[in-house]
């Protein structure tokens, strides 16, 4: 749909920079505690706003994320509740399985109302730069749909751009670079930071969508390479990845820092609230996500546990921690409140009312819900490991599988035998102690809750082979 802009905007509604990341891990940034990665500009942000330590992604992969993200809505309601392919069908695995997924899901649907065209309605110029993958890839991977793109879905300005990542590296080959400090440049950035130092007449919503740490983990920066060799400890599990891993971190964080330099240079820094997040949990085979269980394509806390950032100058207090519960469906409501705007219809809420107050004091007893209908790996199924631990460095099998959090207690409920987890994470936030027969009166009062909202919401199921 094409963009609408409202007759005027309020002269205080601030600017909206979001910055997503791809698969960075809750653990993974300085200011969250990881040992020995560099991210000293993800920390200065942190330290100038509110870091959150219990801020969830809708979904352990990208797509679905993102989809929640852009919409307000769960994966489960959208029934987009895996990655995008380049075709429509069934999902194949090379492993005999009693279910059959839902049909793939290729494009976000033209009719749901996105993030970009409930801004536009408030006077917002919106803008989208970097990865889309909310519909079909189109003549490479992850190239934009012509039919289903972000100029589709109501950005207004959008530059499809896949800067010095890896993906872009047989079209744009980077040379080896070891001068200390000296980074590749890249282009996607460049462009965010054009679009944020030119002159605005309307407030704006501008998301800078990376490809950064999503593999393939391969970094030019020789000197980075050798700085992490040093660092890293001689007995870590898949040395040799982490060593590249850190080097890509302090890449994307570098990335970050350009960003909110050019932010700064355009003199509107103290009207713009910077949102930082990641669409999902880090990828097993290269990052830690300890302390958490579980990693990317599963419902533990390693798939979906993901940092979050926000600073308001002005409004939002410096060094700020925020223990309450937040999800990926958040986002849009949150947004529009912060525009000014009538909240939309879906099922997020918007958190801006006690950010900014005390951020402990509100009511945390809602339920968080997540829906994976899905099976992974797709190929390598039939060698995966089938337990799923905390750092096993491993890509293990996930099956159809849901979930709900609600206060301290979360239940896992596994379609295959309907066999069900329960965690109480403030004490076990590893999720190690299954308190499901211990607890099996509150086990069947979450199971029920679950059934009943995924019901609700027409989830889709996996069906009997």
């Amino acid at each position: 749909m094409a963009p609408s802009f409202a007759a005027a905007e309020t002269p205080d509604q601030p600017n909206i920079l979001f910055i997503l990341a791809d698969d960075l891990a809750w653990s993974d940034l300085g200011c969250y505690g990881h040992p020995w990665h560099d991210t000293p500009h993800l920390d200065e942000l942190a330290s100038e706003g509110a870091r959150f330590t219990e801020a969830y992604a809708s979904a352990p992969i990208c797509s679905a994320s993102r989809a929640s993200i852009l919409t307000g809505k769960t994966p489960a309601r959208l029934h987009f509740e895996f990655v995008t392919k380049d075709a429509a069908g069934q999902q194949k695995i090379d492993f005999p399985t009693p279910l059959s997924a839902p049909p793939l899901t290729l494009n976000l649907p033209l009719e749901e109302r996105t993030i970009a065209e409930c801004l536009n309605d408030e006077g917002y110029q919106t803008a989208f730069f970097g990865k889309w993958h909310v519909s079909s890839h189109h003549e490479r991977y992850l190239g934009w749909s012509p039919t289903h793109g972000p100029k589709k879905q109501g950005f207004e300005v959008a530059e499809e751009d896949y800067g010095a990542h890896p993906y872009n590296w047989k079209r744009s080959p980077v040379e080896t670079i070891t001068e200390v400090g000296s980074f590749a440049s890249d282009s996607m950035v460049d462009r965010v930071g054009a679009f944020l130092r030119k002159k605005h007449d309307r407030p704006y919503f501008a998301m800078a969508s990376s490809f950064y740490v999503h593999t393939p983990v391969r970094t030019p920066c020789q000197w980075l390479r050798k700085k992490y060799d040093a660092r890293v400890p001689s007995n870590s599990k898949k040395r040799k990845n982490r060593i590249e891993y850190a080097a890509f971190v302090e890449t994307f964080d570098h990335h970050v820092g350009q960003i909110l330099d050019s932010l700064e240079a355009s003199g509107e820094a103290d009207r713009t609230i910077v949102v930082f997040y990641s669409d999902n949990g880090g990828h097993p085979e290269y990052t830690a996500n300890a302390p958490l269980r579980g990693s990317k394509w599963n419902l533990y806390e390693g798939g979906i546990r993901v940092p979050m950032i926000v600073r308001w100058p002005g409004v939002v207090q410096a060094e700020t921690e925020i223990e309450r519960p937040v999800i990926g469906v958040d986002l849009l409501p949150t947004m529009v409140d912060w525009a000014g705007g009538d909240l939309p219809k879906c099922d997020g809420e918007s958190v801006a009312g006690w950010m900014n107050a005390n951020p402990q004091s509100a009511e945390q007893e809602r339920s968080l819900i997540w829906h994976f209908p899905y099976y992974h790996p797709e190929k390598g199924f039939a060698k995966a490991p089938d337990n799923i631990g905390i750092d096993d460095f491993a890509t293990s099998r996930t099956r159809p599988q849901s979930a709900i959090r609600r206060g301290q207690y979360k239940l896992l409920q596994f379609a295959e035998d309907n066999r069900v987890e329960l965690y109480d994470l403030a004490s076990d936030i590893g999720e190690q102690k299954d308190l499901s027969a211990q607890r099996s009166d509150l086990a069947a009062k979450l199971q029920h809750e679950l059934q009943q909202t995924l019901t609700r919401q027409d989830a889709r199921q996996p069906t009997v082979r």
